[in-house]
Order: C-alpha cells, then sequence, then structure tokens
C-alpha cells in the first residue's frame, strides 16, 4: 500500500472537491441535490470571508479522498467543537486507513484548536460507515434530531 497523507486544500483542488462531492451524492443516493460549482466551492472554501476549510487525502500522491470541515460552538462546553461536513474516500481506496487518517488529522487539529469535540452526522442505512465510525470509539447522538432550513425557506422566514 502506498503512503497515505493529509494536506490542506489549495485553491487549485476546488475541481477536484467537486468531482469528491458528486462521488459522495451518488453514494448517498442525492445526486440531484448537488447544486455548487467549482466557482462557488473557490468562493466558500478559499475565499478571504471562508469559514469553511478542506483537506485533501492522497496515496502515493494520487489524491484519493477529501474531508470538508468548519467550527462550531458549544455553549455547554465553552469551546468550539470541529464539525466534518463530508468524508469521502474513493471507493477502490478504501478499508485502506485512509478514513481513519483523515479523522486522526482532524482530530489532532481539534485539540490543537482546544475544541471540545469532533462532530458529522452519517445516514442511518449507510452500515459500512456506522461500523466504521463505531470502530474508533465514536457513538451517535441518538437524543437529538437534526432540523434544516432549505434557502428558499430561509428566504420566506427572512421576508426577502
Amino acid at each position: 500500500m502506498s503512503k497515505i497523507t493529509i494536506r490542506k486544500a489549495v485553491i487549485e483542488d476546488a475541481n477536484l472537491i467537486l468531482c469528491f462531492v458528486h462521488n459522495l451524492a451518488k453514494v448517498e443516493k442525492a445526486e440531484h441535490e448537488v447544486e455548487t460549482s467549482q466557482k462557488q466551492l473557490i468562493k466558500t472554501l478559499f475565499g478571504k470571508n471562508s469559514t469553511s476549510h478542506a483537506v485533501i487525502c492522497e496515496a502515493g500522491g494520487i489524491p484519493i479522498g477529501h474531508a470538508i470541515y468548519f467550527f462550531n460552538y458549544s455553549t455547554w462546553q465553552g469551546k468550539n467543537g470541529l464539525y466534518i461536513e463530508d468524508l469521502y474516500i474513493l471507493e477502490e481506496y478504501r478499508n485502506l486507513g485512509a478514513g481513519k487518517q483523515i479523522i486522526k488529522y482532524l482530530s489532532c487539529l481539534a485539540l490543537e484548536k482546544d475544541c471540545g469535540r469532533v462532530e458529522w452526522s452519517v445516514l442511518e442505512w449507510n452500515e459500512p460507515a456506522i461500523g466504521f465510525y463505531k470502530s474508533l470509539g465514536a457513538r451517535p447522538q441518538s437524543e437529538w434530531i437534526r432540523y434544516r432550513l432549505s434557502e428558499k425557506k430561509l428566504k420566506e422566514l427572512a421576508g426577502t
């Protein structure tokens, strides 16, 4: 197996990240929900006011996956947390330790930034991912229900 490395994404990775996003959406049976573009990713991941970040996972210098993350805040802990929005590894490179390397990298970053926790979401039917996360010692937060306001509903609520 080639050496797995994790590096911060750079603006030149925007198209690669977009490809990974489309691949992840396909796995999650939600291809029709992807609205972003390379231009939008450049703006939101690498722009001056960006609050989201990305890392690229490589095996022997070949990009095989990515993670998108941002910092949130817990009033109960009085600390930031790190939220992993996307974690994706190309299918042919799974089970080689790449996902664990990404989570380890982000966990080290969270500790460096004095975060109190690292969190993410997983689809309830994605048994391979659930098994992987449990193997790391992660536990589901079943008492919480996640809610969302879509852009359309945001605009309606804001009266715009």
